[in-house]
């Protein structure tokens, strides 16, 4: 199952967030109607074909600070173990991930200049934004349960679909620049929302404490793997699981592809994660684990913003299933 964040968002374009007391419903129907267990002992069983049946695995990706205040407590009162896959270049750091920041750039209330233009990779955009230059806390309040993959409802939410495209599969240094360019446009830049920030070194410790939440490795930087050499995969990765090491202090043997599809890593991405020591890797395509399923091409279930019932139901269907 795979989780980002527990919390309750003003707006959330891509439904990472699941609320506390959702993340609660969920919790309880897990211990129900499923068994939920270590990652690590889920990789175990399909090695061996011990996999028992109903078997659920937690995990959360990216490594917001909210897994450790949020979702821990509540992990703990109904003893659900998870998987944190940290993105290691952002522990510690007080700015947002890239895509909340865009968030924060062009979809709070603000104003922007009337035309807008962007040098990415050596092609020139421009979009002409006209009265969605100014948006205003109206405009805001009425889209703020807008989500990426519906109909743009305004110029601004089209600008930011198409940033998000453009950014995504650049390295992180270039789009650190493009970043500071969009800062520019904005005539009163929004401050940064500390709620948004990735977890400290600090933090990561306090969550592995207990042994009820695993740390894994989600790369360096969060880049689109199969996008990126072979040798800087391998930079990605490795150095992504030595950081991580050295903040908890013992061995990370679990992985997560940043984005997850197929299109995101090749059959040499899986190859690096294998030789680099790790004994599992989670990808982000839908489906249900099986005996027969790849321990390096895991596939979860994204789990939205759903009552317990809702869940319920579906973990009834795909146990059936």
């Amino acid at each position: 199952m795979l989780y980002h964040r527990v919390a309750t968002l003003k707006s959330d374009p891509w439904g990472l967030a699941v609320s506390p007391g959702r993340f609660a419903e969920h919790l309880e129907a897990l211990r129900q109607h499923a068994r939920p267990m270590q990652l690590r002992e889920l990789s175990r069983g399909l090695g061996d074909a011990t996999l028992p049946e109903s078997a659920v695995v937690v995990t959360f990706d990216d490594g917001y600070a909210d897994n450790l205040h949020n979702a821990k407590p509540l992990l703990v009162r109904h003893g659900v173990p998870a998987t944190v896959f940290v993105t290691s270049g952002f522990v510690g750091h007080k700015r947002e991930f890239w895509w909340d920041e865009l968030g924060r750039l062009l979809l709070r209330p603000g104003v922007l200049p009337d035309t807008l233009s962007l040098s990415v990779v050596g092609n020139m955009h421009r979009w002409e934004l006209g009265e969605a230059a100014h948006y205003t806390r109206e405009e805001f309040r009425r889209h703020r349960g807008w989500r990426a993959w519906k109909s743009c409802p305004t110029p601004r939410h089209s600008l930011y679909i198409s940033l998000c495209e453009l950014l995504r599969p650049i390295s992180e240094q270039e789009r650190q620049r493009k970043l500071n360019e969009l800062r520019r446009w904005v005539v009163a830049v929004p401050g940064r929302r500390p709620r948004h920030r990735p977890l400290s070194a600090r933090e990561i410790d306090e969550l592995g404490q207990e042994g009820l939440v695993e740390v894994g490795a989600h790369t360096v930087t969060h880049p689109v793997l199969s996008a990126l050499p072979p040798a800087s995969q391998q930079r990605e990765i490795a150095r992504s699981k030595a950081r991580l090491e050295e903040v908890c202090g013992h061995p990370v043997t679990s992985f997560a592809y940043p984005y997850g599809k197929p299109r995101d890593y090749t059959a040499k991405t899986v190859d690096v994660v294998r030789r680099a020591g790790f004994g599992c890797a989670c990808s982000t395509f839908a489906g249900v684990v099986g005996h027969s399923s790849d321990r390096f091409q895991l596939p979860r279930v994204y789990v939205r913003n759903w009552d317990g019932d809702r869940l319920a139901r579906l973990l009834r269907k795909w146990f059936d299933d």
